[in-house]
């Protein structure tokens, strides 16, 4: 999907606690994954920690699914669970379906979001974002045999795209917004099944997620196509218009598990290698 990022700086122990007390809980969802709690001065018996709602659309692995036992599972999960375990706070996983997961952060369900959001000028008007953590680009994946070789020959084809995201949008300039060759699906590995029946003859999405499904569905014949046209994009973790405080906590730390390396241990679990490496690659055949 391209899904959007921006963020950074530190609070003291005494204004973080004060931060714990900002934030909407949002609906009584079950919990799915919580990074641990605080201890000390900040967590007492008589004021509870604060938990942090964080929504995540869990159909875009690797970076979010649910694993068999219904568990929230990916590099969004890991990455935000671990700035937590480094600001000293709990968080809460909340499955929350794209179309509506801006609106779940703009009405206070949501504390968080986190789900391959790409920053764009647009989406920074309503909410705001943090230091970016992930690079990505747009991908096309086609059957292989497929003629294609670049963006604008898809423009006679059928396209899968997952609704919303950057791929519908460089998909609509492409081919028109009324275009009946564009195919939308809800999440884009429903779009790359899509793809492998035959109802499409091409999808659109984030490399990373494109890469993961070609990755782990070598039976399905796909090959992938890059095009130097596709604008990189940067994934952040977002949060209310002005919420400063909480904005301020997961840039810290986020440049925590930066510094320490622990975001280069979660990236290469996911993408099998550190991200300079990881991104080169992609780069040269998206």
């Amino acid at each position: 999907m391209s899904r959007l990022s921006t963020r950074r700086t530190f609070l003291s122990a005494g204004m973080l606690a004060t931060a714990m007390l900002l934030g909407a809980c949002g609906k009584q969802e079950t919990a799915t994954s919580t990074a641990p709690a605080a201890s000390g001065p900040a967590a007492t018996a008589s004021a509870p920690a604060k938990v942090y709602v964080v929504g995540t659309d869990a159909a875009y692995a690797p970076f979010e699914s649910q694993n068999e036992k219904g568990e929230i599972v990916g590099f969004d999960i890991d990455v935000v669970s671990a700035i937590a375990a480094k600001a000293g706070v709990q968080v809460k996983f909340v499955n929350t379906p794209w179309e509506g997961i801006f609106n779940a952060l703009q009405q206070g369900d949501r504390d968080v979001l986190v789900s391959a959001i790409t920053i764009t000028d647009e989406r920074k008007q309503t909410m705001d974002f943090t230091a970016p953590y992930f690079d990505a680009v747009q991908l096309i994946a086609v059957k292989q045999g497929s003629k294609v070789a670049k963006f604008d020959d898809l423009k006679p084809l059928k396209v899968g795209v997952q609704t919303g995201t950057t791929g519908d949008e460089v998909v609509t300039k492409l081919l028109g917004k009324n275009s009946a060759a564009i195919k939308r699906f809800e999440s884009t590995p429903l779009a790359l099944k899509e793809l492998e029946s035959g109802g499409v003859d091409a999808v659109v999405a984030d490399n990373g997620v494109v890469i993961h499904y070609v990755a782990n569905n070598a039976g399905a014949g796909f090959k992938t196509v890059s095009d130097p046209s596709f604008t990189p994009e940067q994934y952040g973790i977002a949060v209310r218009k002005g919420n400063t405080a909480v904005l301020e906590m997961i840039n810290q730390g986020l440049a925590g598990i930066r510094a320490d390396g622990t975001y280069d241990r979660i990236y290469a679990k996911y993408f099998g290698s550190a991200p300079a490496a990881a991104n080169a690659a992609p780069a040269a055949s998206k």
